[in-house]
């Protein structure tokens, strides 16, 4: 079984599939040049950047770097230029050092379209897409398989495939394959039986992990970008690895000023995390839709229902965003879907219409300051579920 580079283990399907192309053995190798072009289209998805040209990148570096800096963030400049921030800001207008920068500039565009990670116009392809999910995956599964501790609660729903554990009275209707064949010789004996009754025999009770539909609705808006979004995909990762890793299912909602992907749940784990992976800041925020739309993606029947929003600014768009936001929200309540909110870094006025919204959707809120934690919280209100 492939390994990452801390040795962790790459399960399921996503490996499998990854496993035939070379950039699978290329990031599991360290290769410096991969893991590098990998993180430039990461940070450039999560500034908005479908479309990456590392020449216009220098080129509004050159012409003003405060806009650079905004277009493209400190990390993704470092990571295209090869030097800090600071030190660009402080030299880009020395003319041996700009010549420098460009020609480093340019070969790393030329690199990243031999390779086939950007097409001639700058566009990420498929390819540079799967390299940069690829890095998002294996960055998230290192820090989140040491968390097994978080476990998860087991429900009472009985079936036959669940788990032994408690011994109940052997009646009518259970396989006699959950026959507990040492537990009824003790109660025979325990009893002077000579022979066994039928209230000797003991059954194991099966358990397993509730049947969970989980869509996690992801806040793209502007305000997102950065730091903020990277690590609320993470989040989504770690959200989708432990749902599909336990049998549930796993969904996805994007939105803006309007949805902007919608995956029903589905076992699919590659699927989730490409859509993920392109996910790019833009616009205003609009949960109602956001709320309409995961709705629809779950199916009828009496399932677990439960629907992660992650934002971190009030609904903005609408006429009146906040109440048609709390009507969404009841509508999706009665149709037996609750709601939990991760709000990154709120206002008192964001955190009182959060507290709302979980009210009604008789779900949980997390007010989130420091980003690190996203994925740790969002499996924390996962466990909740019941």
């Amino acid at each position: 079984m492939a390994k990452t580079a801390h040795g962790v283990e790459l399960q399921g399907k996503l490996r499998s599939e990854f496993d035939e192309d070379r950039l699978m053995h290329l990031v599991l190798d360290n290769d410096k040049e991969t893991l590098t072009q990998g993180l430039i289209l990461k940070q450039a998805l999560n500034h908005g950047h479908r479309c990456f040209t590392p020449s216009q990148l220098l080129e509004t570096l050159i012409t003003d770097y405060r806009t650079a800096e905004k277009l493209y963030g400190k990390t993704l400049l470092r990571l295209a230029t090869g030097y800090s921030a600071e030190y660009l800001r402080k030299n880009i207008k020395i003319p041996e050092f700009r010549k420098k920068v460009s020609n480093d500039v340019e070969q790393i565009q030329k690199r990243l379209e031999d390779r086939g990670l950007i097409d001639g116009e700058g566009r990420i392809s498929d390819l540079g897409i799967e390299l940069a999910s690829l890095l998002l995956y294996i960055e998230e599964l290192e820090r989140l398989v040491p968390k097994r501790g978080l476990g998860g609660k087991l429900t009472k729903i009985r079936n036959t495939f669940g788990e032994r554990e408690a011994r109940i009275e052997f009646r009518k209707g259970l396989p006699y394959r959950n026959l507990d064949t040492r537990g009824t010789v003790k109660r025979a004996a325990r009893r002077l039986h000579r022979s066994f009754l039928k209230q000797d025999l003991v059954a194991f009770d099966r358990k397993q992990r509730g049947l969970k539909w989980v869509v996690f609705v992801l806040d793209s808006s502007g305000s997102m970008q950065d730091t903020k979004i990277d690590y609320a995909k993470k989040a989504g990762i770690a959200l989708a690895y432990r749902a599909i890793e336990e049998g549930n299912r796993i969904g996805l909602v994007v939105f803006s000023s309007k949805v902007l992907v919608e995956e029903a749940p589905t076992r699919d784990l590659k699927r989730i995390l490409k859509a993920i992976t392109v996910v790019s800041p833009k616009r205003e925020t609009d949960i109602a839709s956001a709320i309409r739309a995961a709705v629809k993606l779950f199916p009828r029947g009496k399932h677990t229902k439960h629907m992660i929003i992650i934002t971190d600014a009030l609904p903005t768009h609408g006429k009146q965003p906040e109440e048609e936001t709390l009507k969404e929200v009841g509508i999706a309540t009665a149709q037996g879907v609750s709601i939990s909110l991760v709000g990154i870094q709120l206002n008192q006025k964001g955190e009182r219409l959060a507290k709302r919204i979980t009210e009604l959707g008789e779900g949980r809120l997390y007010v989130v300051k420091e980003l690190s934690n996203l994925d740790r919280v969002v499996l924390t209100d996962y466990y909740a579920v019941e």
